[in-house]
């Protein structure tokens, strides 16, 4: 094996060049990304980047004359139209046609559109690539009412930043609660409140069905019949993994990513998919997913390009996640997917507060509001499977590493 390509721009590409390096892989590396940029962090975007406190030059992961000290050919603003599997070439937009011995797609996904009528109309943005937010930027500076659509994170990361800007801000989430899909109510509660006091106004069960205006955004309608005025939308409705590519060349793909092993192979073992177009096993939850993290992609690369050098260490990783909203910090261990008891550690109106999620007595997930401690000891606690008692996490006058020191000795 002599040449690797990596298709991508984010953190599992960054990830997969330094790897090669460490390992002293003296093959041919080149990355080829669409956007103009190195590989860079996506989660600044809908905060501290949008927000003006993170200059573009420290969004990228690795500075560009470091992938060229490792003799990493950089291929930017360049797209890869097609891979040909019989002869191992991808054809790029350049005109260009380029070997491979071992592939792996890094290529994450876009933002989930709109559809309804008006939602071709200016005025309408996605937070996803460094071009979306330098596209909005203007705009959400001149704004003065925003409307957010979709009370998931980005959508509430995206809030929080327009309400400190001192926006008038106004949420609306289709089902029946923020956050619904991965937090426990009083979860969603809780973070209900924080944006409520911070002067957010949120509407739930309000499903746009129609955007009004006659060139730019006037506003919208929902199902309910109801109308919301603003002079600029904001959409955070979720992530379509970008499947096109593997589509195309044949490599199974699952209905939410390109499925792969426990190596992180495609269906064509030369070719390897890692981050957030992944369709994956989780072991430790023993069942199919596809994760939207950091930790995912920057793990998933590991493992990928350990194997194309000959290792044998399957993916095996906790899940684990961030937000920062007010300058709160959310840090989240696991997943809580089918908890039957949440156990609650302080007091949510002091906004230091950690809830935990058990199933059938196993710790499974955390949610750490400013709890550093209780997001690394949930983190052991959760890999080792140990039951514990409610009482002992919900004791918040016990430190919480003497607690989790009881069950890891």
């Amino acid at each position: 094996m002599t040449k690797i390509v990596i298709i991508g721009g984010g953190h599992a590409a960054a990830q997969a060049a330094t790897s090669l390096k460490q390992k002293k892989f003296d093959g041919s590396v080149t990355l080829v990304t669409d956007e103009a940029v190195v590989p860079y962090q996506r989660p600044p975007l809908s905060k501290a980047y949008l927000s003006g406190d993170l200059a573009a030059e420290r969004l990228p992961i690795l500075r560009e004359t470091a992938y060229e000290q490792s003799g990493v050919d950089l291929k930017l603003n360049t797209r890869a139209d097609a891979i040909d599997r019989d002869n191992k070439t991808i054809a790029l937009s350049t005109g260009e046609t380029l070997e491979y011995d071992k592939l792996m797609l890094a290529v994450g996904g876009h933002a989930r559109r709109l559809t309804c009528p008006g939602a071709d109309l200016a005025g309408i943005h996605y937070v996803r690539t460094i071009a979306d937010t330098d596209k909005l930027r203007p705009e959400f500076d001149a704004a003065t009412n925003i409307l957010v659509v979709g009370g998931g994170y980005i959508g509430l990361e995206i809030a929080a930043v327009a309400r400190k800007a001192g926006k008038t801000v106004t949420v609306l989430e289709a089902m029946d609660r923020i956050l619904a899909r991965v937090v426990a109510p009083e979860v969603s509660g809780f973070y209900a409140g924080l944006h409520t006091s911070e002067g957010v106004t949120i509407h739930t069960n309000q499903m746009v069905t129609e955007i009004i205006g006659e060139d730019h955004v006037e506003g919208v309608v929902t199902s309910e019949g109801d109308r919301f005025d603003a002079d600029l939308i904001i959409a955070g409705i979720g992530l379509i993994a970008n499947t096109e590519l593997a589509d195309a060349a044949n490599i199974d793909v699952a209905q939410m990513g390109i499925t792969v092993n426990e190596y992180c192979q495609t269906s064509d073992p030369d070719i390897y998919a890692v981050g957030d177009v992944t369709w994956h096993h989780n072991p430790m939850y023993d069942r199919e997913l596809r994760l939207e993290s950091v930790q995912n992609a920057v793990d998933q690369a590991k493992t990928a390009i350990g194997h194309m050098l000959g290792e044998n260490s399957p993916y095996n990783a906790l899940p684990w996640f961030w937000s920062d909203q007010y300058g709160l910090k959310l840090q989240i261990a696991g997943l809580s997917t089918g908890f039957d008891t949440l156990v609650t550690r302080g007091d949510p109106a002091s906004r230091s507060v950690a809830f935990f999620y058990l199933k059938d007595g196993n710790l499974i997930a955390a949610d750490c509001v400013g709890r550093m401690g209780e997001f690394m000891q949930a983190k052991k606690l959760i890999a080792a499977k140990v039951q514990i008692n409610e009482s002992l996490l919900s004791d918040d006058s016990r430190p919480i590493k003497e607690i989790a020191a009881e069950f890891l000795a």
